[in-house]
């Protein structure tokens, strides 16, 4: 079991880069496939993007990829989610998660531990 804290998240304008950070105790980081998900209001949570254990296989989901790069430290076990060319529809709050198991997952019932969240708000 690991614990998960986010952070990083904030306001930016359409366009704009931002980059939140998802910092983990607990466990050996590096024995858990990480991801990122996403839930607007009134939405249900989404996958975003996952990362396998060292960072050598990594998925997207389409409505962000060539935008979103997920990248992970094991060494300060921490994953990263750098989001550019920001758009509105983007604006969510991120969880990121681990997964024990593998292989990556889009599903949320793959993963067994969450974070609380960072909000994201992208203006127009």
């Amino acid at each position: 079991q690991v614990q998960l804290v986010e952070s990083g998240g904030g306001l930016v304008q359409a366009g704009g880069s931002l980059r939140i950070s998802c910092a983990a105790s607990g466990d050996i980081f590096n024995h858990y496939v990480m991801g990122w998900f996403r839930q607007a209001p009134g939405n249900e949570r989404e996958f975003v993007a996952a990362v396998s254990w060292l960072g050598g296989s990594k998925y997207y989901a389409e409505s962000v990829k060539g935008r979103f790069t997920i990248s992970r430290d094991n060494a300060k076990s921490t994953v990263y989610l750098q989001m550019s060319s920001l758009k509105p529809e983007d604006t969510a709050v991120y969880y990121c998660a681990a997964d024990p198991r593998g292989p990556m997952s889009t599903k949320m019932s793959a993963y067994d531990d969450w974070g609380q969240g960072t909000q994201v708000t992208v203006s127009s």
